[in-house]
């Protein structure tokens, strides 16, 4: 998590695209097309935490189905793009780390070139913090100081400096049997407090990671730059969102779908959304029955600025782990197993 205020808040230019590029991750190297296999029209979107590991455990399952997507010499047989919310570890560590777990390398985003962008005074937050209460304390001093904590305010400013906040998730899994608390319930505390001290909402100039369109629009070029790295002239069609979270993985791939409906630009036209049961959706989590995702009575547990649309909790399907899922796209685009 990073707290920016005027006094050490003036960040470079490209704040947009960096906040987007911590939630994107890329994944294989640029293999020379091998085999039989006609070029793919369709890409795997693939969230992390609770699909590939937990925490710093691989799930099993995981590994079973990078062998259906690794041909014979550990080339991918089809572009994959690893789409996380965490923002706490930087491209390079995380595709470090992923390389040595999965058994094959994985390379992060190239940075996009720099534009020009006049200088933004204000508040970016990417990641729930190690002690939360010290960062609630000076980001909120920052916000009711208009970024002088060091002088105070007879008044707290209203509208407040500009807040980006990447990554909404409320929950999110790691090796604990039950769900973590995820950044998306430090902003909850965050918005508490605010409101509590000013009679005032919290406004965010802007919101990244999933579920936002920003963040599947990127990853959605980022499989087609690694599609044209592989020489695979086939236009991507369809995409396959798979995660374990129902509020940013589900909602966000469907929320995508029905934005591809009505777009003619790009060359994607449909992106299907999967759920996972190895994170924080499964049935047989422990602990009192949790209700379908959209059922009445489902609790919501998305950012409130995403509004609650229960049609978009729906996912397309759900299957018990990646491997399962893998199994189900390749089957569904006719490539043998």
């Amino acid at each position: 998590m990073a707290a920016l205020g005027k006094a050490a808040a003036r960040w470079a230019p490209g704040l947009w695209r960096r906040a987007v590029r911590a939630a994107v991750w890329l994944g294989g190297r640029r293999f020379a097309s091998g085999g039989a296999q006609s070029p793919p029209t369709f890409g795997l979107l693939l969230d992390i935490d609770g699909v590939l590991v937990r925490g710093h455990q691989v799930i099993p399952a995981a590994q079973e189905a990078f062998r259906w997507l690794l041909d014979p010499q550990g080339q991918l047989r089809v572009p994959v793009v690893f789409v996380t919310n965490a923002g706490n570890i930087s491209q390079c560590t995380k595709a470090e780390e992923l390389s040595a777990q999965l058994g094959f390398q994985v390379e992060p985003d190239q940075p996009l070139p720099r534009n020009d962008f006049p200088a933004i005074e204000g508040v970016l937050l990417l990641g729930e913090p190690v002690r939360w209460e010290t960062s609630l304390q000076l980001i909120t001093d920052v916000l009711l100081s208009d970024g002088n904590p060091g002088t105070g305010l007879a008044t707290a400013p209203y509208p407040h400096l500009p807040v980006l906040a990447s990554n909404t998730d409320l929950l999110w899994m790691a090796e604990a049997k039950m769900p973590r608390f995820g950044h998306g319930t430090f902003l909850l505390c965050l918005e508490a407090i605010y409101r509590k001290l000013t009679g005032r909402e919290l406004h965010y100039t802007g919101l990244t990671g999933k579920p936002s369109l920003l963040t599947y629009r990127f990853a959605e070029g980022l499989l087609a730059r690694q599609a044209a790295q592989r020489g695979w002239a086939a236009p991507i069609r369809s995409l396959y969102a798979v995660g374990d979270n129902p509020m940013s993985d589900v909602y966000g791939a469907n929320l995508f779908h029905q934005h591809l409906q009505t777009q003619q630009e790009g060359a994607a036209r449909s992106c299907a959304s999967i759920l996972v049961c190895t994170g924080v959706y499964g049935p047989q989590a422990p602990g009192p029955p949790v209700p379908a995702p959209g059922s009445e009575g489902s609790p919501f547990h998305g950012h409130r600025d995403f509004g609650f649309r229960p049609e978009l909790l729906q996912a397309a399907h759900v299957v018990s782990d990646l491997h399962e899922a893998v199994r189900l796209v390749l089957r569904k685009e006719g490539w043998a197993l």
